[in-house]
C-alpha cells in the first residue's frame, strides 16, 4: 500500500501541473472503486478552477473554487499516470484541463473517491478523530510519552494506530525503531521520554528522506510521471529477514505483529 511519502510524492507531481488549471472534462469509466464515486463528482469538478493540492494522513486533497474537496486514497495498488498515451482498462477517473490529462488508474480498486466541502473537513469521519500528522510540529516526543502512558500493546502497533499518529506506515515504523534502538515488542508506556526524543527526530528524517528520493515503490507503486522512487535501496531492517545487521551486531528476524510482519534486530533494538 501506498504509504504517507507515496502520497506526499504524488500530491507533489500533481500539483506541479494540475494546481491553479480549471477542469475542462472529468470521465468515469466504472461506477466505484472500493466505494461509489460521489454522485454529483463530475458536475462538480467540470468547470471547476484546481486551487491547491494537500495531502492529509494517506489522502490526497484536490481543493476547488467552488468549495468542494476531491480526496483520493491510492487503496493498494492505485497511481495517478500524467498525459497517459491511451486510456486503459484500470484508469477508472480521468480529469482533463487544457494542457493536461490526469488518469487514476487503481487495477485492485481498494483506493477510493470522495468529495467533501472544505469547512467540512476536519469533521469528515475519516480525518474527525486523526492523530498529528508526523511531519508537524505537533508531533514530539513530549505528546507521545503522554498518548503512550500506561499503554500495555507493544510500540509497533501504537505507532501503526491513526489516533495516535496519522500516515505511519508498516515500512517507516520498521525502519525509524531499528535507528533509534527501541525493540518493537516493547510495551508503548515502557518507552522512556528520553528514548522518544530520539525516535521522533528520525520518523521525520525517514520520511522527509524518502519523499526526497520518490518514496519506497513498493510492488506497483510509480509516481504520475511514471519513474520509482529509490527509498528501498535504503532500508535497514524491512524485508531484510536472514541478513546482518548494519550495525554488525546481529541478524535481521522478522515476526508478526496485529496481522503485519515487522523486521528488527533482536541484539541492538532493546
Amino acid at each position: 500500500m501506498p504509504e504517507l511519502p507515496e502520497v506526499e510524492t504524488t500530491v507533489r507531481g500533481l500539483a506541479r501541473l494540475l494546481e491553479g488549471e480549471r477542469v475542462e472534462r472529468v470521465t468515469l469509466n466504472r461506477p466505484d472503486l472500493r466505494r461509489p464515486f460521489p454522485e454529483d463528482l463530475v458536475q462538480i469538478l467540470t468547470g471547476a478552477r484546481v486551487t491547491t493540492l494537500a495531502r492529509r494522513a494517506k489522502y490526497g486533497l484536490i481543493n476547488t473554487d467552488r468549495g468542494q474537496t476531491m480526496i483520493f486514497h491510492l487503496g493498494m495498488s492505485g497511481r495517478w499516470r500524467i498525459d497517459p498515451e491511451t486510456i486503459e482498462k484500470h484508469d477508472h477517473l480521468v480529469i482533463e484541463t487544457a494542457d493536461h490529462r490526469f488518469s487514476l488508474c487503481d487495477p485492485r480498486r481498494f483506493g477510493s473517491v470522495d468529495l467533501v466541502a472544505e469547512e467540512e473537513l476536519d469533521r469528515w469521519p475519516q480525518f474527525a478523530a486523526m492523530g498529528p500528522e508526523p511531519l508537524s510540529d505537533d508531533l514530539t516526543a513530549e505528546y507521545l510519552h503522554a498518548a503512550l502512558a500506561g499503554r500495555k500493546q507493544a510500540i509497533k502497533l501504537i505507532l501503526l494506530d491513526q489516533r495516535i499518529v496519522v500516515g505511519l506506515g508498516n515500512i517507516y515504523v520498521c525502519e525509524a525503531l531499528y535507528r533509534a534502538r527501541i525493540s518493537p515488542m516493547r510495551a508503548a508506556g515502557r518507552v522512556s521520554l528520553a528514548a522518544l526524543k530520539k525516535l521522533v527526530p528520525l520518523i521525520k528524517e525517514i520520511l522527509e528522506a524518502s519523499i526526497i528520493d520518490g518514496g519506497s515503490s513498493l510492488k506497483d507503486f510509480a509516481q504520475p510521471d511514471g519513474e520509482l522512487g529509490y527509498f528501498a535501496t535504503r532500508f535497514d531492517v524491512y524485508g531484510r529477514e536472514g541478513e546482518p545487521c548494519k550495525r554488525g551486531d546481529g541478524t535481521i528476524k522478522r515476526l508478526a505483529q496485529g496481522g503485519r510482519s515487522t523486521w528488527y534486530c533482536p541484539n541492538c533494538q532493546r
